[in-house]
Parts: structure tokens; C-alpha cells; sequence
């Protein structure tokens, strides 16, 4: 097993020096998963702009957490889970939406819901869903724009948690709190 570097600004390759300067300058530190990503520039790099394009999207808080939780929880991301329960209460997201989501239980909404049962076909059929679940996403009141997002999630959290379990990524310190 190979032990994965956490990556410093000092450590860093330098194309992603800049990167980790802006993580440190951004949250305070640089959280594990970017210096580990830093060993893969590119992977820091599009991590980074798949995020801010998420971030960016149609999605409300509340669906964000939904789309990047649901795939956390599929994939069984120990980073990845805690980093977003903090992610979500910086983001004023409720404690009972969190909770359901770490939990597997459903949803305090039917349109979270049906926006939760969506995202978890798609990971599951690897983007392969059937009509019946676009149905009842697009009646639920969301549109093509939200079913192609979904995607830009699933992409930005499939780099996150791939790299999270082959490199074992190690739990923060403020998202200790919020183990999974």
C-alpha cells in the first residue's frame, strides 16, 4: 500500500502551489483531500473549477447538499461525509435534512426527495436512468438543466471520493466532529 503525500504550498508540485495558497487563503488551511490532490495538478485544478462551477449552478443550498450527500453516502466516503455535514452548516442547511441523508432516511421534502432518489439512480446506473425517474423529476418541478447538473456533481464528487479511498485520505480536524 502506498502512503500518500499531504502536500504542503512548501511540498507541492509547482502547479499546484498557487492552488494550495488559494485553498489556505480560502478556508484557513489546506484541507487533506486538496494536498493530497496536489500530487495530480490537473486533479487539483478540475476539482477546484467543478466545484465553483456546482457552486455556480441552478441548485439552492438545500439541493446542493442533497446531490453531493446522497453520492458521498453511495460511495462511502469517510472524508467526504463529515467535510460536507460542515460544508452544509456553513451553508445554513437544516440539521434534519443532514441527518437524513447521513442516515439514509428520507427526505423532509417530496421535490428534495425525488431530487435524492434521482441523483442515487444515476450513480447506481452509471448515468444509464429510465423514463419513469425522469418523469418524476421533471413533474417534481425541475428541468434538463438540473438532470445535465446532476452530472456535474456526480463528476466533481466521483475525483473527491475515488481519491479519498485509494489514498485513505485522514479526516480533518474541524470535520472530525462530524464523523461518519
Amino acid at each position: 500500500m502506498a502512503d500518500f503525500t499531504l502536500h504542503t504550498v512548501e511540498s507541492a508540485p509547482e502547479k499546484s502551489k498557487p492552488i494550495l495558497e488559494q485553498s489556505l487563503k480560502t478556508n484557513g488551511m489546506i484541507p487533506n483531500l486538496h494536498a493530497v490532490m496536489a500530487e495530480a495538478p490537473g486533479l487539483l485544478e478540475g476539482y477546484q473549477v467543478l466545484h465553483k462551477l456546482f457552486m455556480d449552478s441552478s441548485f439552492d443550498a438545500e439541493e446542493l447538499t442533497v446531490v453531493w450527500q446522497t453520492i458521498n453516502v453511495e460511495h462511502n466516503c469517510t472524508y467526504c461525509v463529515p467535510a460536507h455535514t460542515a460544508i452544509a452548516n456553513s451553508m445554513k442547511v437544516s440539521s434534519e435534512l443532514t441527518e437524513a441523508l447521513r442516515n439514509k432516511t428520507a427526505m423532509p421534502t417530496d421535490k428534495l426527495q425525488v431530487l435524492h432518489d434521482t441523483t442515487l439512480a444515476m450513480v447506481r446506473g452509471r448515468g444509464v436512468i429510465s423514463d419513469d425517474v425522469i418523469e418524476k423529476f421533471f413533474a417534481a418541478g425541475y428541468g434538463q438543466r438540473q438532470l445535465l447538473e446532476i452530472i456535474l456533481g456526480l463528476s466533481q464528487k466521483v475525483m473527491s471520493n475515488y481519491t479519498n479511498h485509494i489514498a485513505k485520505t485522514p479526516v480533518d480536524a474541524p470535520f472530525k466532529k462530524f464523523a461518519w
